[in-house]
């Protein structure tokens, strides 16, 4: 294991337990991020980095039984909550490094990622990956519950303009890994960006 998968897991290893008893409100904002994919009934969504898999119930509803969802996270005690949460019945979970999955190129119509660019070590390569899993013309969603400015204020600091979630880095950061960003919003209450699979 990488030293970064390392890091990774040794931040949310002691708090998979108590992740949802967290955030307990934030369902109806990860069901209209959801939405926002307009994934349609039949396909194959990717929750990357899943974590305790709160995505998950909102994929299955939008691909419906003939779709495919799969939940993938680096850190085992986070699958481990999914499951105690009852999400494995909404798809498969499955331990994996989104910088490596183990799927096949062009497998799947989206990716949801909530929370998940700035936990990457290298943002690039991972966008890349989540590129190479999705079809031409497939969808991405990167998305957090509350905008920069808030998140950044309960760290006792400002957005900074290099933050990796800045519309000027992430935008070519996207371009430059095969995505076409379509939509951003950062607002007190959503960070959601919206990008299409290009090629």
């Amino acid at each position: 294991m990488a030293e970064d998968d390392t890091h990774v897991q040794d931040f949310f290893t002691p708090r998979a337990a108590g992740w949802d008893s967290r955030f307990p409100d934030d369902g109806p904002a990860y069901a209209a991020a959801v939405a926002e994919l307009g994934l349609r009934p039949g396909d194959t969504a990717l929750d990357a980095g899943c974590g305790t898999g709160r995505a998950m119930p909102a994929l299955r509803t939008a691909v419906g039984t003939g779709g495919r969802v799969i939940g993938a996270d680096l850190t085992p005690a986070m699958l481990d909550a999914a499951r105690g949460a009852g999400r494995h019945a909404c798809g498969a979970l499955l331990l994996a490094d989104v910088g490596r999955l183990p799927l096949r190129t062009g497998a799947l119509d989206a990716v949801f990622a909530a929370g998940l660019i700035s936990h990457l070590p290298d943002p690039a390569t991972g966008l890349r990956e989540l590129a190479r899993v999705v079809r031409p013309g497939g969808r991405l969603a990167l998305f957090h519950p509350v905008g920069r400015a808030v998140l950044a204020a309960r760290h006792g600091r400002s957005p900074a303009e290099d933050d990796l979630r800045a519309e000027p880095r992430l935008t070519p950061l996207l371009a430059r890994a095969g995505w076409r960003r379509t939509a951003y919003i950062d607002e007190e209450s959503r960070f959601l960006v919206l990008a299409v699979r290009t090629g």
